[in-house]
């Protein structure tokens, strides 16, 4: 793959992993519309893996006291996390949802969802929630305030994405949103959430690699290139995201997508095969 468009892709992926707009949508139809060959399996685990350290860099300490507190090890750290004691348990029980739907519909997944016409449908819908959820949500409750209905109904959410199109966050934000969170508390639960799911996601391929030939296959300068640039632009996206939403909503991504999703099915009619 030219060092170009491992890049292109790499940045594309750290960009949209964390905005409510679809990293699937973004990475298929970016190879779709510039006509390059789909990434492999090697290059989908470089993506992983730079996203999941972008997560685990940015949320570091708050992991080390979520972990703590899970355990009954009390230790300062943020102040929100540290009334909810619970709160490795809740991520844990969000998680089942997500690991169930991409058991089970992993194979869709990856073919019969990933076209066009899907990915547009669900940028428009997961659009239209987000709208209903920016105005009915109550946005008064932090992390301390999160339990155990709040968890069930983000991680079922969060199951939702595996349609592609849909946005890991987007869909777990507009949860939250849905339960009088706060917009920068939504967006940092959906955050820790999505951690151990796409520690998964990567350990899956990891595994797929070396079933199919060996991990030493992944040691070259595209693997690494991707790794560093998804990593490196999205701990960047993390931090300007949450600060952006400490004063801003989400109608700037409501309309994106909306118009993104009319785009990518106008393309989708005009390109399709008479």
């Amino acid at each position: 793959m030219p060092l170009l468009q491992v890049i292109v892709l790499a940045v594309v992926q750290g960009l949209t992993e964390f905005l409510p707009i679809s990293s699937t949508a973004h990475l298929y139809l970016t190879s779709w519309l510039f006509g390059w060959q789909l990434e492999g399996l090697d290059f989908d685990i470089a993506l992983h893996l730079g996203t999941l350290l972008a997560v685990l860099l940015y949320f570091a300490r708050d992991w080390v006291q979520i972990i703590a507190q899970g355990f009954g090890i009390r230790m300062k750290g943020n102040e929100e996390l540290k009334h909810n004691h619970m709160m490795l348990w809740l991520l844990a029980i969000g998680t089942v949802p997500v690991g169930v739907a991409g058991l089970v519909f992993s194979k869709q997944a990856e073919t019969t969802w990933r076209n066009p016409f899907v990915i547009g449908g669900m940028l428009i819908a997961v659009g239209v929630l987000m709208y209903l959820a920016e105005n009915a949500g109550g946005q008064r409750r932090d992390l301390s305030a999160i339990g155990l209905p709040d968890a069930m109904i983000i991680g079922a959410a969060q199951a939702l994405a595996v349609v592609p199109g849909t946005s890991r966050s987007g869909v777990t934000i507009t949860a939250g949103l849905f339960r009088n969170m706060t917009r920068e508390s939504a967006a940092r639960f959906s955050f820790l959430l999505s951690t151990p799911a796409i520690a998964a996601a990567a350990g899956k391929a990891l595994h797929d690699m070396q079933k199919k030939g060996g991990l030493h296959a992944m040691l070259n300068t595209d693997f690494l290139v991707g790794v560093a640039v998804s990593a490196i632009t999205g701990c960047l996206v993390i931090s300007w995201f949450l600060h952006y939403l400490r004063r801003s909503g989400l109608r700037p991504f409501v309309y994106y997508r909306i118009i993104f999703g009319i785009i990518v099915l106008a393309l989708a009619f005009i390109r399709r095969p008479a």
